[in-house]
This record gives structure tokens, C-alpha cells and sequence, in this order.
């Protein structure tokens, strides 16, 4: 096993308006599926790196206090703009992390998710 995480999905409860957010912050365009009557929208990604999915359906509720996904961008300041372009928040950072590690921040995303992004040092 190389990667304890394989896959993880933000709920939302308007799945265009949270792929036009996510588009405009991390550049990419999303795969839409139908998984057992779930709406999904996969993000960008190359196999063996994890994937994930923004996902839409009554067992999907956004939330601001629970487990944080960090997702990569080459430019952290550039991205957070962006977020509050698309009507988003930053509620932490940047903050520098110690021993190469790199910046992070979190955010509110257009469904009220908080979400880490974090550019590598």
C-alpha cells in the first residue's frame, strides 16, 4: 500500500456551482458520473495519485467542522484570490509549516465545506 488515503469526496448541494468554484481555484476540469444515483464531479487527477469527487445526494451534507481534504496548488496566494472570486473564504492562513513542508490554508467553499489547500515549499 503506498497511500493510506485511496479516495475522498465533498459533499455540496449545488454541484454546478461547486465545480465552477473549484475550476476557477484549481484550474482543471472536472469528470461528471452517476454512482448509484449519486451526482459526481471527479477532480483532475493522474492514477496512482489519489482521486476524489465533489458528490451531491441526501446522505451528502456540507460542513465547516469536520475532516479537512488539502488539496495542491503551485500557488497559494494566486488560488486564494480566487476562492474569493467564486464567493469563498479564507479562515486560516497562510501559515509557513516548518521543515520544508510548505504553506497552507483553509477555506469555505461555495457549499460551506472547509477545505485545506497547500502549496509545497
Amino acid at each position: 500500500m503506498n497511500t493510506l488515503v485511496n479516495w475522498f469526496e465533498l459533499p455540496v448541494q449545488q454541484l454546478d456551482r461547486a465545480v465552477a468554484f473549484y475550476e476557477h481555484v484549481l484550474g482543471g476540469h472536472f469528470r461528471h458520473e452517476s454512482v448509484a444515483g449519486i451526482e459526481m464531479a471527479v477532480f483532475p487527477h493522474v492514477k496512482p495519485a489519489t482521486g476524489g469527487a465533489l458528490v451531491k445526494g441526501p446522505m451528502f451534507q456540507p460542513v465547516s467542522g469536520g475532516t479537512v481534504v488539502y488539496l495542491a496548488t503551485a500557488n497559494l496566494a494566486a488560488a486564494l484570490e480566487r476562492v474569493r472570486e467564486k464567493g469563498g473564504e479564507c479562515c486560516f492562513g497562510p501559515e509557513v509549516l516548518p521543515q520544508g513542508i510548505g504553506t497552507i490554508a483553509l477555506i469555505i467553499d461555495s457549499e460551506g465545506n472547509r477545505v485545506g489547500l497547500h502549496q509545497p515549499a
